[in-house]
């Protein structure tokens, strides 16, 4: 367990080092485009966590197993940061892209 965890380690600091220090620049937003190496990986590991609960949730009443919706309570947490991180990223990217923190029609 360690090793994955280690493993799992040294690829995200890899990833991050590549998409904020050697990626170009981006011609139309420069340097603010960088966070969405953060931002779009925080949107889809939310929206996958919350339907991997939702589909524990759906073995629990289906069977009545107390095991599925117990696992389906514990993934709610760290859907919940990573909906945060999204939400966060997302805002810190549209102020400089945008001039605004949140904008519902771009």
């Amino acid at each position: 367990m360690k090793n994955i965890l280690a493993l799992a380690l040294v690829f995200a600091v890899a990833g991050l080092y590549v998409g904020f220090f050697v990626a170009p620049t981006d011609a139309t937003q420069g340097e603010s485009y960088r966070i969405i190496f953060v931002h779009v990986p925080a949107a889809w590991m939310s929206m996958l966590l919350y339907m991997v609960m939702a589909g524990w949730a759906a073995v629990g009443w289906a069977f009545n197993a107390r095991l599925a919706s117990m696992v389906a309570r514990a993934i709610a947490p760290t859907g919940a940061v990573f909906t945060f991180l999204a939400l966060w990223t997302g805002a810190f990217w549209g102020k400089p892209t945008w001039g605004t923190w949140w904008v519902w029609d771009a």
